[in-house]
């Protein structure tokens, strides 16, 4: 691979949410402030959405890094489960033993008991759910009827939503009007601009170790915006498949040539010359209508 090639101690556009290359940008960090804040005040449900590849998945890792010491946390990262499903993964996630024929109602009495012990403990109990736009329609009933446990004055059970858009439009359906009323706090993730990707681009290089003259230079990095529409994943493998070509070809600096060849090999890419030459194309269908009109009909270009 290219690590020696760039001398780096390791590959700086991995695809693996890893918090040691959380960068901050604006709309990562106040999404964290939006999150810590509703938290330690008792809300209820917390929703973040964003489109694919905004660093959902990576924010909620931090989140569960950053949480203070009373907070106990319970992660579900894959919840495409019906009822009885999601019920069993948060009886795990909170160290509750469940019997085989376990009904909802032993349940409730199981997990209510649970989160009354740890509320002795003046600890609160999170709920972190990844790609929650994957949950049934019924599961998201289930879940919130768990979240119906409280005491006189706190809720035994925090839930957090992370999603993409979809979300959203599940969320709307008249069936889910409840669960939709309790979500009290919500965020949009927004893509980067030019400048945040240029940032967040020399920030990953540094994190891998890398020393040497500026490889993607400000000019190189509005191609990449181009071509990606400031998505941080296409970002990732857009700059991934840079460096490996420039190494194929034993070259130490960059440039567009990589930039729009590694866009042509990515589906989920733009061509960075595609708006140049979409441009030029409809000039040149003006201009050779232009022309044929005057020469075929002399008196209207008069």
């Amino acid at each position: 691979m290219y690590l020696y090639h760039f001398g780096l101690k390791e590959l700086p556009f991995t695809l693996t949410p890893n918090t040691s290359y959380f960068f901050g940008l604006p709309s990562h960090k106040e999404a964290l402030n939006v999150l810590i804040t509703a938290l330690k005040t008792g809300e209820g449900f917390i929703k973040v959405t964003g489109e694919v590849g905004t660093g959902k998945t990576l924010i909620c890792r931090k989140l569960l890094n950053e949480l203070p010491q009373h907070f106990h946390t319970a992660y579900i990262p894959n919840p495409y489960l019906s009822p009885p499903e999601l019920r069993r993964a948060v009886a795990s996630e909170l160290g509750v033993e469940l019997t085989e024929q376990a009904d909802p109602q032993e349940f409730t009495q199981r997990i209510q008991q649970r989160l009354i012990d740890i509320h002795k403990q003046r600890k609160a109990v999170v709920l972190i759910i990844d790609e929650a736009q994957a949950l049934p329609v019924e599961s998201i009933e289930a879940l919130r009827l768990i979240t119906n446990l409280e005491t006189e004055s706190n809720k035994l059970l925090q839930v957090v939503l992370f999603g993409q858009p979809e979300l959203d439009d599940k969320l709307a359906l008249p069936e889910l009007r409840q669960l939709k009323q309790r979500i009290t706090f919500s965020y949009a993730l927004r893509l980067m601009d030019a400048d945040q990707l240029y940032q967040y681009v020399r920030h990953r290089l540094h994190v891998a170790g890398y020393t040497g003259p500026e490889l993607f230079t400000k000019p190189l990095c509005k191609a990449l915006f181009k071509a990606s529409k400031g998505t941080p994943r296409i970002v990732n493998v857009l700059c991934h498949k840079v460096l490996m070509l420039a190494y194929g070809e034993g070259q130490t600096s960059l440039s567009r040539r990589y930039i729009m060849l590694a866009a042509k090999d990515t589906e989920a890419a733009s061509s960075p010359g595609q708006t140049y030459w979409l441009a030029w194309s409809s000039l040149l269908v003006l201009c050779v209508a232009f022309v044929a009109m005057v020469y075929f009909y002399p008196r209207w270009a008069v």
